[in-house]
């Protein structure tokens, strides 16, 4: 398996799982577009596109930043038209970018409750739109949404339902879209981790280092997600993947070099259906 010479364009990925899922393909040489916001360090979340681009070049990849506004149509058209020209197209599209508030209905407010849809549902469905008369024309051509399988429960909606169904919304692209353009050969995927990820919206929105601590680390959906990309498109596609299944499968057993500090059972994340916690070994507590 390789990703080398390969060019991703990747959502959001100065940070977190887009940046682990980059710099995992920048070891065996890929392209890496980060289109993202952050061009100047924030108080409160690591990393810029820049940093980010020198992190991949250092891996040994390509990298290209762009300041992209997923939410604005011109700016994910340059963002592609630039990835094109400086790569010479587009293999995989990783849609990383989303938004979160995790609050009832009465408690979200309009402005935040458009963020999330913008972004999540509407940012997925634009960025992928763009991207794929590039992927057409690529070899092994792939679309993965970081979003949840379809489980559709009273309990996943019942106390963040603008949140949720941004959420779903990603993960409806992946349904429709992977039949539509199936004839293309065009892979169009899911995947959602088994645990929680110890990343700046864990540590900041939900419960700080506690969570941390019962977290998985972002190289898990990197390691997940580079196997995906590695599978044949015409044959992988329409998938909700969960990370750790995705590994196993690929002959993972020992996961606990991606949660050295935790003592105990791990936290489960959102939108994992029943039936995947009952299939695994993984001691998983019900946090979420």
């Amino acid at each position: 398996m390789s990703l080398k010479g390969k060019t991703l364009f990747i959502s959001g990925g100065s940070r977190g799982i887009g940046l682990a899922i980059a710099l995992r393909a920048a070891r065996d040489g890929a392209n890496v577009t980060i289109a993202a916001k952050t061009v100047e360090p924030h108080p409160k979340l690591p990393g810029t596109i820049y940093t980010a681009a020198e992190e991949i070049e250092k891996a040994g990849g390509k990298a290209l930043p762009v300041l992209c506004d997923i939410r604005e149509e011109e700016q994910v058209t340059a963002a592609v038209a630039a990835t094109v020209e400086k790569f010479g197209g587009i293999d995989v599209c990783v849609n990383n970018a989303s938004a979160i508030q995790l609050t009832g209905t009465l408690e979200t407010d309009m402005k935040r409750y458009d963020l999330m849809h913008h972004i999540n549902t509407r940012g997925t469905f634009l960025v992928s739109k763009m991207c794929i008369p590039h992927l057409k024309l690529a070899e092994n051509p792939h679309i993965l949404n970081l979003a949840p399988p379809l489980d559709m429960k009273a309990k996943w909606f019942k106390n963040h339902v603008a949140y949720t169904m941004a959420k779903f919304g990603m993960s409806m692209c992946t349904l429709g879209m992977s039949a539509e353009f199936a004839r293309d050969g065009i892979a169009v995927n899911s995947l959602w981790p088994l645990t929680a990820i110890d990343t700046s919206a864990v540590r900041n929105l939900l419960g700080g280092e506690t969570v941390a601590s019962m977290s998985r680390s972002p190289d898990i959906m990197a390691d997940a997600a580079y196997a995906i990309f590695n599978r044949p498109s015409r044959e992988a596609t329409g998938n909700f993947y969960i990370d750790e299944e995705v590994l196993r499968a690929e002959g993972v057993t020992d996961f606990s070099h991606y949660a050295p500090g935790a003592k105990g059972p791990l936290a489960g994340d959102f939108f994992v259906p029943d039936e995947v916690f009952a299939r695994t070994d993984t001691k998983v507590g019900s946090l979420f």
